[in-house]
């Protein structure tokens, strides 16, 4: 990112990222995968790239609120099971972002974005969903995390968008609403945080990025505080519905030009 990207943004366009942290710090307490829409207004206001640099410390700050709201309803076992195989799900994002150009990442995460929301629908008509989330512990379900935990690490290193990809593992998993916020909110916080050294060595976050950050990080609080109002007023239903919505949507807006 240049001086001249940060710089030299007009009202208009500093005001729709406002308006994305805000959605951000929305989503991470209130419906998880709606920053698919702040992915998108960065990338359309920034470089591409250089826009998931810029997106990503608001993301962590998100984070960070939604932990504090949400701490005691993570389920660890899940977690702990989901960890590995992100590992290499970053690992190959960052070798995908090495090679590949903005528009080939667009479509890439716009396609895997509506094929979850696709088998996560499919798989809620066919059969009921758990009612516990322990399914974690079969044979199936530990295959079911190792492939969702590969795409949501390669979704959020090449475009900030595993979110979607682990909405709709742990809804096919059976979590109920606090459990879902609670195990996203800290495992997008350690897994953000982890990107932080491989976003940098790829040059998407400098001094200039971080200096956007600050003035935008500022929105994401009144975002968070206004999910945290709304959750308490979304059945279970509703909840889930608006998720999936939310991950068509980022999709569809990925991978139109």
């Amino acid at each position: 990112m240049n001086m001249m990207t940060l710089w030299h943004l007009n009202g208009w366009e500093f005001a729709a990222l406002a308006f994305a942290a805000l959605l951000v710090g929305f989503s991470k307490t209130a419906v998880s995968g709606a920053n698919t829409v702040s992915l998108a207004i960065f990338a359309a206001m920034l470089p591409a790239k250089a826009s998931t640099g810029v997106l990503l410390p608001i993301l962590i700050a998100g984070d960070v609120l939604a932990v504090l709201t949400y701490r005691r309803h993570a389920h660890w076992p899940t977690l702990w099971r989901l960890f590995p195989a992100v590992a290499a799900g970053v690992v190959a994002g960052t070798l995908f972002l090495v090679w590949a150009d903005d528009g080939i990442v667009r479509i890439s995460i716009g396609a895997i974005l509506l094929l979850m929301a696709g088998v996560t629908v499919w798989r809620r008509r066919t059969a009921d969903a758990e009612k516990e989330p322990d399914g974690v512990t079969t044979r199936a379900g530990r295959a079911k995390a190792r492939s969702y935990g590969v795409l949501g690490g390669f979704t959020t290193m090449v475009a900030n968008a595993g979110g979607p990809v682990m909405s709709m593992y742990l809804l096919s998993a059976g979590f109920r609403k606090l459990g879902f916020l609670g195990t996203s909110a800290f495992f997008f916080l350690i897994v953000n945080t982890s990107k932080l050294p491989f976003s940098a060595g790829l040059g998407l976050i400098d001094a200039d990025s971080l200096l956007l950050d600050a003035a935008l990080v500022l929105f994401v609080v009144p975002g968070a505080l206004l999910g945290r109002w709304a959750v308490d007023r979304i059945n279970q239903r509703l909840f889930e519905r608006l998720v999936i919505a939310a991950t068509v949507v980022g999709g569809v807006q990925l991978l139109v030009p």
